[in-house]
């Protein structure tokens, strides 16, 4: 089970590099359309977003990242490259000076910074001791192509609400309450959450528009909110442009002299 926990954050980009779990499910493909249809099943809505997974061999995106708490704001330009299910690289930059870089696979995490002089290289423990949550590759990659956070199964019931499919668990667990929003013409996610009350906590995370391009329908920008009692974290995604398919590189070196990040 997901555990939210305190959201920390050493470095922005890395709290939007955050959930997901491959969507399942058995039923139809359903067909898009501007005004949800109640007939639909929940069973039909879920493979309909299964099978909106945009379809993709690579990706090089330029994505701007604003992060705000109570204590900091900070604006970043962020450098997106992606091989489908294999890899993951992003460098952050300021004013064009290089503030870190992070790079996944489905078996580890790289990551250094160069204000700190400091890196890790290990498994998904770094991202979900920052995120407060478990999280692997597939919740990386997924949340970037706006797919659900949840192991969407047949435990799962459907309504209409706001001329969106909701979906959440016939029987919610003790102190996980979680739910999402599907949109009817394209059955991407408009906003998923997951809270745990008894804790104070909430973890939220809204889609804007989607673009439609040849692939698929990727987002155009989506916008996390995470609070711990009176602490609030935000932040805002702007891809600001997308190229899919192209011939891209992955250059990762960890500088000499940088010190390993221990993990508390």
């Amino acid at each position: 089970m997901i555990k939210i926990c305190t959201v920390k954050i050493k470095l922005s980009i890395i709290l939007f590099i955050s959930l997901f779990i491959t969507s399942c499910g058995v039923g139809k493909i359903a067909v898009g359309s501007e005004t949800a249809n109640k007939n639909l099943s929940s069973k039909d809505i879920i493979k309909s977003h299964d099978e909106a997974l945009p379809k993709f061999s690579t990706i090089a995106a330029r994505i701007q990242v604003k992060y705000e708490s109570v204590r900091d704001v900070q604006s970043l330009t962020v450098s997106l490259r992606m091989e489908k299910d294999q890899k993951i690289w992003i460098k952050a930059s300021l004013l064009g000076i290089t503030l870190a870089k992070l790079f996944i696979t489905p078996e580890s995490v790289s990551y250094y910074e160069t204000i700190s002089n400091t890196y890790f290289k290990g498994d998904y423990s770094l991202l979900s001791k920052w995120l407060g949550t478990e999280i692997d590759f597939e919740k990386a990659q997924g949340i970037l192509l706006g797919q659900s956070i949840f192991d969407l199964d047949n435990k799962y019931v459907s309504d209409v609400v706001a001329n969106k499919y909701m979906l959440q668990p016939k029987m919610q667990p003790h102190n996980f309450i979680h739910s999402l929003l599907v949109n009817p013409d394209n059955f991407k996610i408009a906003s998923e959450s997951l809270s745990q009350p008894i804790d104070d906590r909430m973890f939220t995370i809204n889609y804007g528009a989607y673009q439609n391009l040849e692939g698929g329908y990727f987002p155009s920008d989506f916008r996390i909110i995470a609070t711990q009692k009176e602490e609030k974290t935000q932040i805002v995604v702007n891809y600001k442009k997308i190229d899919y398919n192209v011939s891209i590189r992955f250059p990762f070196t960890i500088p000499n002299g940088y010190e390993e990040m221990q993990l508390n």
